[in-house]
C-alpha cells in the first residue's frame, strides 16, 4: 500500500533567519524528518508547493484536490500550515470523497528542536494507513474529521467541534 504525500509547506517546513528573525522556506525537512524517525514505509513524495497557508489562495486548494484526485493512491498525506488547515480539510472533503485523507503539520518548525511535527508526522502516517475515506486532521497525536474541528487559538491546539 503506497501513500502519497503531499508537502505545500507551512510551518513544519519553515526555517529561522538568525540575522533578522523572520521565518522563511528553503526546502522541505520531510526526508529528514523521515529518515530520523526510521520510517520504513512505501511512500511517493511530491511538493506542490512551499507556502504559508495563510496565504493560500482558492488556486491553492484547487490544485491539492487536483493532486489528490490524480493519484493512484487512495491514502494520502498532506503536510500543511495549521492555520488554515481546517479550511483545507473542508475543501478535500468535497472535492475528493473517494480518498482517505490526512491533514498533519506543526505548531514549532522543525528545526527548532522542539517542534511537534516529528510526532505529528508519525502520527499522521499511522493515522492514514488504518482510516476509512474521509479527509481528517491529526495533530498531537489526535484525530479529527474534517468539517468537525476546530484550531483553538488560545490554546494551540486543534479540538473537535459538534
Amino acid at each position: 500500500m503506497r501513500i502519497q504525500v503531499f508537502i505545500t509547506g507551512g510551518t513544519f517546513d519553515k526555517e529561522y533567519n538568525e540575522l533578522n528573525g523572520s521565518l522563511y522556506f528553503k526546502e522541505t525537512h520531510l526526508y529528514e524528518m523521515l529518515d530520523l524517525g526510521r520510517s520504513k514505509l512505501d511512500l511517493s513524495i511530491s511538493t506542490l508547493m512551499m507556502k504559508d497557508s495563510l496565504d493560500f489562495v482558492d488556486s491553492d486548494r484547487d490544485l491539492i484536490a487536483k493532486a489528490c484526485n490524480e493519484t493512484t493512491s487512495n491514502k494520502i498525506l498532506i503536510t500543511h500550515g495549521t492555520d488554515t488547515m481546517t479550511m483545507t480539510a473542508s475543501y478535500l472533503a468535497e472535492q475528493c470523497p473517494q480518498k482517505t485523507i490526512v491533514l498533519t503539520g506543526a505548531m514549532v518548525p522543525y528545526k527548532f528542536g522542539s517542534s511537534d511535527g516529528l510526532f505529528n508526522l508519525g502520527s499522521a502516517l499511522a493515522f492514514v494507513q488504518v482510516l476509512p475515506i474521509g479527509v481528517y486532521i491529526a495533530m498531537n497525536g489526535k484525530i479529527f474529521e474534517a468539517n468537525k474541528v476546530v484550531k483553538n487559538k488560545d490554546k494551540g491546539e486543534f479540538e473537535s467541534i459538534a
